[in-house]
């Protein structure tokens, strides 16, 4: 088993990061057995597809490296790198652009959301970093691959690409890529804004109070907890009277998902009471997760040359891991190298 995952190195991780995948991440590599691996990369490559600032990216890639082993991510038994530092993941993507389909890159619907109506005016690497994406995994034959809904479609996307492949350059009985299949989390919390209940925890947001930074000291986690947005009924005493309440379904589930119980045994603990108790006991369970994930941050952002060398490492590791599949590629697309 080889499990590989990307995330993009834009701005902090908040708690919808953490409870929605890296947490996850850090499963996967306790739970794997010592035949198998996890490679996870900062997606630097990636970022470049939309407009940015150099200096801010690459801040963003030491801090989010920091950030993922402040979290539990092992540079030790997880190879954790930057996806710049290993050039063989932008060569398998041009090498598999002779078999991605315009078709296919035109139905991807992160394509249309992000290039809005101005799709002339967007760049060819945002059209085309699916095809990115596809190579991410590839490179590696990676057996599973963790994701959410938002990323199922790319997924499939690597496995078309994978599978035409194998069916035009490669014999019947000896393909060359391996299609991955999806890994779902089993208790993957889906984490909403805490201004709005019906929008997703995002970086992007413009009001800092709409999420909880990993970062965040225990007063700042108490204080936008406290100001976070709910109705003014009790809560519940079933998960049907909660799902209506958007803000109140979002504090049960981040409760939920820190405590590690499902949040029908929450509202048995708490129903009957307002939020005025409620927000405290949430703000006191968040603190105390994320309290020793914040000092370890800042703690590794003291020495960022020991962050660099941990990136450079798994690097050199990636770049040995992918080289078989790399040259393998060349090969059956009858290119001679020297």
């Amino acid at each position: 088993m080889r499990v590989v995952s990307g995330i993009q190195p834009t701005g902090n991780l908040h708690l919808g990061n953490y409870l929605g995948a890296i947490r996850n991440w850090v499963r996967m590599q306790d739970e794997l057995d010592d035949e198998s691996e996890a490679l996870f990369f900062l997606a630097d490559m990636h970022a470049i597809s939309m407009p940015h600032d150099p200096a801010e990216l690459h801040k963003g890639t030491l801090e989010m490296a920091a950030a993922l082993i402040a979290c539990g991510i092992d540079p030790q038994r997880s190879v954790l790198f930057n996806q710049a530092q290993v050039p063989q993941h932008a060569e398998l993507q041009w090498l598999l652009t002779g078999t991605a389909r315009m078709g296919w890159l035109n139905r991807m619907t992160q394509w249309k959301d992000k290039a809005g109506k101005n799709r002339e005016g967007a760049s060819v690497a945002l059209f085309a970093y699916p095809v990115l994406q596809a190579a991410d995994v590839l490179l590696y034959q990676a057996t599973h691959v963790p994701v959410g809904e938002d990323q199922k479609q790319h997924l499939e996307l690597a496995r078309d690409i994978a599978q035409k492949f194998n069916n035009d350059f490669c014999e019947p009985d000896a393909p060359l890529f391996t299609l991955p299949d999806p890994y779902i989390p089993p208790a993957a919390a889906r984490i909403m804004s805490l201004r709005d209940g019906t929008a997703k925890m995002s970086k992007s947001d413009p009001s800092d109070m709409s999420r909880i930074n990993l970062v965040d000291d225990a007063d700042t986690i108490m204080k936008k907890v406290k100001k976070a947005k709910t109705d003014p009924d009790p809560l519940p005493e079933t998960m049907a009277e909660l799902e209506p309440r958007a803000e109140a379904l979002n504090l049960v589930t981040i409760f939920a998902a820190l405590t590690e119980r499902e949040p029908q045994a929450v509202l048995a603990e708490h129903s009957g009471k307002g939020f005025g108790a409620f927000k405290p006991a949430l703000g006191e369970v968040l603190a105390e997760t994320l309290s020793p994930i914040s000092a370890r941050f800042r703690e590794l952002l003291a020495d960022r040359e020991a962050i660099e060398a941990a990136l450079a490492r798994g690097a050199a590791l990636a770049r040995d891991r992918a080289a078989p599949t790399l040259s393998a590629t060349y090969r059956a697309l009858g290119l001679l190298r020297g």
